[in-house]
């Protein structure tokens, strides 16, 4: 089994459950646009999106692994990769070549959809491949794309971009959902970066919990979850979601004691664990309720 668990390590297998929850939401909004979605193409756009998401986990860990940084991490659950370099450090030509083969076939299925959905899909499909290749070397340097760029390809690139692959449009509806994603992914990573800021200091990085320090970062991921709510209630006033979509809102009942205590032990990192845990399920389940309340 170790051959198979060399190879899934950087992958970070259980952290890809993150991709169907957002390939969903699109789901839901083209079908809403369009009355009915083909099942065939409905999983090929899950595939493809599966292995964009296995290719900036792998280049992650490949760049990671050849920089230092995860010789020097915090690993938790949650956070800092899978280790599976660090302990075999000569597995980094395997992972590099996992890299490019689901970067490859991430890549296939978007310019099969182009063509035969039309070409409305190249400016989220170009922006995601760009994300998945140039976040760990370059855009982890700047903190303000560090911020956005997860968002950025879960939400808007993911979810519109599974609307257009299978109806060939864009709509509000999407635009509106991909917010969701986007607020709720770019915190998943902002906090997911408490734990390394010395680790990433070291070599370079530059994001928020290090520009701005953890407490006032705290806040910062206070606002993106305040944001998530306010365009779930803002699509159903202007009707680009269903009234059901409300029941995305459940999260909330996560989100507040997440909140808090992140706020209160921004620097204590064995506390911070639950709500690092919790974050997790916000990021999964809103998602997928607003995915149900867009279906129903």
């Amino acid at each position: 089994m170790d051959p198979i668990k060399n190879l899934l390590g950087p992958m970070r297998v259980s952290f890809l459950i993150l991709t169907p929850a957002c390939v969903a939401l699109g789901l839901g909004s083209a079908f809403r646009s369009a009355g009915s979605i083909d099942p065939v193409h409905a999983a090929l756009v899950l595939i493809g999106a599966i292995s964009a998401h296995i290719s900036v986990n792998a280049f992650n860990e490949y760049f990671d692994c050849k920089s230092g940084l995860d010789f020097r991490t915090q690993r938790t659950p949650f956070s800092g990769g899978s280790g599976t370099l660090p302990a075999q450090p000569h597995l980094a030509g395997q992972a590099l070549g996992t890299a490019v083969v689901s970067f490859g076939i991430a890549t296939a299925i978007g310019i099969y959809f182009s063509i035969a959905s039309g070409p409305a899909l190249i400016p989220v499909g170009v922006l995601g491949l760009f994300l998945l290749i140039f976040y760990t070397p370059w855009i982890a340097h700047n903190a303000f794309l560090c911020l956005i760029a997860p968002g950025l390809g879960f939400g808007p690139c993911m979810v519109m971009g599974t609307e257009v692959a299978l109806t060939g449009r864009y709509t509000g509806t999407a635009l509106v959902a991909s917010l969701v994603p986007f607020f709720l992914v770019s915190n998943l990573l902002l906090l997911n970066q408490f734990p390394d800021v010395e680790a990433d200091r070291s070599i370079g990085r530059q994001h928020y919990p290090i520009l701005i320090g953890r407490r006032a970062s705290s806040r910062l991921y206070f606002g993106f979850l305040v944001l998530t709510y306010l365009s779930i209630l803002c699509g159903v006033l202007t009707q680009l979601l269903p009234k059901w979509s409300l029941i995305g809102l459940f999260t909330v009942l996560l989100a507040v004691p997440a909140s808090i205590t992140i706020h209160r032990y921004p620097d204590n990192i064995q506390k911070l664990l639950p709500a690092m845990g919790m974050n997790v399920v916000i990021n999964i389940a809103t998602p997928v309720l607003l995915a149900v309340g867009l279906f129903l």
